[in-house]
């Protein structure tokens, strides 16, 4: 079966939250095409086990584990490497994020209209954490989007939706998943935040203090804008074969002819027939002007260059 979402809930230490998030996310996706994908990050607690029982119960629960804690974007990037899915859906594993707000992300998303629009960001308007807390967020928030204009006012919302895709195209790093609006947006994409709800803690605890955000959230704000300023447009590469003879060469049979190759620029690389028009993730294709090479030596076209395996260019 077609899978048409992957939902990733990385976990540590979450036993006594991993049936109830899981249910909930089972119920809100009920007869949708659907993965959950429950992420150990060495936890020591019975995280594993729970997540082992809850995988037995149903294909649609798969488990990964990490024998050592690797932190909340490893265990994301661990996830979406897993997914079936061409669309990914992330909830942190505390139950404070309502996977009823899921469809809502889904829906925000214009499918087929505009492929540029990702990721959906949840955005939690009454947070249900201690005033302290609250603080830190938004002061983080603040500062994050003056210097990085990633125009998301809850970067630290664990429900997100994206592109497996394009995710799989960004830069890795610890604590990677603050920044996913603005390495979207360095990808091209358009971010988009919508309402969600956001629930009171009632098992476990918080894995981050003030030291751990303010340290990290310094060195990383630097490492970002560095990222952000040092963006390398990528290039897509297809491979082209003549149909027909070259023009000036009529009569010559088309069986006879020899293979040639072209390479064009592009923003990103198209999938399967689709082709690139404009620029962005959304964009088409439209066969450029193509200069042309025989296989076995440089292909060059519109700028773009090959560089031969063995042979001396034409």
């Amino acid at each position: 079966m077609k899978l048409d979402l992957s939902v990733v809930i990385p976990m540590y230490n979450e036993a006594q939250s991993a049936a109830r998030i899981t249910h909930e996310v089972m119920a809100a996706l009920a007869g949708r095409a659907f993965e959950v994908i429950l992420v150990d990050d060495g936890s020591t607690d019975a995280t594993l086990a729970e997540s082992l029982r809850l995988g037995a119960a149903t294909t649609q629960v798969r488990v990964l584990q990490h024998y050592l804690r690797r932190g909340q974007s490893a265990a994301v990037c661990s996830g979406v490497l897993a997914a079936r899915a061409p669309w990914v859906v992330t909830l942190d594993g505390d139950c404070q994020n309502d996977p009823r707000d899921i469809p809502c992300l889904i829906d925000a998303r214009p499918a087929g209209q505009d492929e540029t629009v990702q990721p959906v960001m949840g955005h939690r308007l009454r947070r249900r954490d201690s005033h302290w807390r609250r603080v830190q967020s938004r002061v983080a928030n603040l500062v994050r989007s003056c210097l990085l204009s990633d125009d998301t006012p809850d970067t630290g919302c664990g429900v997100k939706l994206f592109s497996r895709e394009t995710f799989l195209r960004l830069p890795r790093f610890d604590h990677m998943h603050r920044f996913l609006p603005a390495l979207f947006l360095r990808e091209g994409a358009r971010v988009i935040s919508v309402s969600v709800h956001h629930r009171p803690r009632t098992a476990g605890r918080s894995k981050y203090g003030l030291l751990d955000r303010l340290g990290a959230g310094i060195v990383d704000l630097a490492g970002m804008m560095w990222l952000m300023r040092r963006r390398c447009p990528s290039t897509g590469v297809r491979e082209r074969v003549l149909a027909g003879p070259l023009p000036g060469h009529h009569g010559r049979s088309t069986t006879r002819s020899p293979r040639w190759t072209a390479v064009f620029n592009a923003k990103n690389v198209p999938s399967g027939n689709q082709r690139f028009h404009g620029e962005g993730l959304g964009a088409q294709l439209t066969p450029p002007r193509l200069t042309c090479c025989r296989l076995g030596r440089s292909v060059v076209g519109n700028g773009c260059s090959v560089p031969p395996a063995g042979g001396t260019q034409s």
